[in-house]
Formats: structure tokens, C-alpha cells, sequence
């Protein structure tokens, strides 16, 4: 079974530069979906972007996405989702000397939010600050990059995905706490229901023996700031 996963999202789905392997929740919950539809099986990881994911799930270059994608009535028109895994919520980045403690500070002219392209944060932001400049780059390191060159007043995205940079960037603090509720889902072309239906399946399994708690906590339960139990209720 091959799964499109992030290779840029620490905690969720990234490359170990020592090893050169994939690793994260993301990555850890592909394997074991895999091992439950099929004890035989074993899961190909191809890396794919926000903006790649679904077309090359459209195309047929891989068999379903896990990589932090919300589940959004849009999406939902266009491919089918699993059951929620994983509660996200969107929230602020910021360097440690900035002022801006809440999406509020940051709705004024002259303000830059900081976004990646294809993900649903793009948007969402622009009901929480109208009147703020919103710059969409290409992938999460270069808007890292960007941030921290003072190309942006704040990058925003999902709480996971600023909590792995923040874990090893000591520059940088999450704040304001959550503007947004977004559950990621297993996301399946709409042509393979029966994919869609033993994903969902293999899941509530995961919760109903313990493994799945026992992958949130292997992941989240030492990052700063962040409870592990509120993201997977």
C-alpha cells in the first residue's frame, strides 16, 4: 500500500537525516493501518507537499494521503475521508522578541502572516486578520526561513506542525492557543470506498486496544506545551 506522507513535518512526517527514514505519527499510523488491512502487506512511503497530495492521489501515484490534511467540506467534494485521527487546531508562530500574543494583534495593515500553498491555513487566516498581508510559500522549512529572516510577523499553520519546529528552534514560541478547530483524516480517492471503509475500520481498532494512545503518547507526550489527550479525544 503506498501512502503519501510529509517528510518536513517533524513529530507528524519527516526524514531522519542520520538514517535517511521517514518518522512520525503520520509515518507510525501508515504502518500500522497497513499491518491491520493486511498482516502481509508492507506500506510504501512516497513524500509529497500540501499542494501535490491530492493530485497524485488522483493520479494514481499512491493509494491514500496522511500528512496532516484537514478534513474541509471542500476537500470532501472532491476526495473521500477516514474518520478523524488526529484533533488539530491553527494557531500563531512567532520569534521569542515579538510582541503579537493572539491572531487580534497581527489585524492591521502593514501586518505579514506567513502560510505554506495548498494548505487550509491560507484561508482560514484570512477571516481572523482581513486586513493583514498573507505570503504562501512553497513548504514549511522555507517559511521557517522566512520568519525568522523577518520576512513575516508570524507563520501560521496547525498546532503539530508549529510544535515540531518550535521543539528544536529555541528562537521561536507558539502562541495565542488555537483559532481553529482542524481533524485530520486519511484522505482516499473517492473511486476505492472500500479502502476508505477498512481504514476507518483499522483505526477504531487502534483506539479500542490502546495502540493508537500508545503512538500519541510515544510522539507528544514530552512536547513542550502541547497535550497529547486533546488532540486524540
Amino acid at each position: 500500500m503506498n501512502w503519501g506522507v510529509k517528510g518536513d513535518t517533524k513529530l507528524m512526517g519527516l526524514t531522519n537525516i542520520r538514517t535517511g527514514k521517514l518518522e512520525g505519527f503520520d509515518i507510525d499510523m501508515a504502518k500500522a493501518i497497513t499491518k491491520r488491512i493486511d498482516p502481509k502487506a508492507k506500506p510504501e512511503l512516497t513524500q509529497i507537499t500540501s499542494g501535490t497530495r491530492v493530485p497524485m492521489l488522483l493520479n494514481g501515484n499512491i493509494d491514500a494521503i496522511i500528512a496532516t490534511m484537514t478534513i474541509t467540506p471542500e476537500r470532501k467534494k472532491v476526495v473521500d475521508f477516514s474518520e478523524p485521527y488526529f484533533n488539530a487546531g491553527q494557531a500563531l508562530m512567532v520569534m521569542k522578541k515579538s510582541d503579537v500574543k493572539s491572531i487580534k494583534d497581527l489585524n492591521h495593515k502593514g501586518a505579514r502572516i506567513l502560510g505554506v500553498q495548498g494548505s487550509n491555513s491560507i484561508e482560514n487566516v484570512k477571516k481572523f486578520a482581513p486586513k493583514a498581508k498573507v505570503v504562501a510559500l512553497p513548504d514549511y522549512a522555507t517559511a521557517l526561513t522566512a520568519l525568522e529572516s523577518g520576512q513575516g510577523d508570524a507563520l501560521t499553520t496547525d498546532n503539530s506542525i508549529l510544535y515540531g519546529m518550535a521543539v528544536d528552534n529555541h528562537n521561536v514560541k507558539v502562541v495565542g492557543g488555537n483559532f481553529t478547530t482542524e481533524p485530520y483524516g486519511v484522505a482516499v480517492d473517492k473511486a476505492d470506498p472500500k479502502l476508505t471503509k477498512a481504514i476507518n475500520k483499522a483505526i477504531d481498532e487502534m483506539k479500542a486496544d490502546g495502540s493508537y494512545d500508545k503512538l500519541a503518547k510515544k510522539w507528544f507526550n514530552d512536547v513542550p506545551g502541547m497535550n497529547w489527550k486533546e488532540v486524540t479525544e
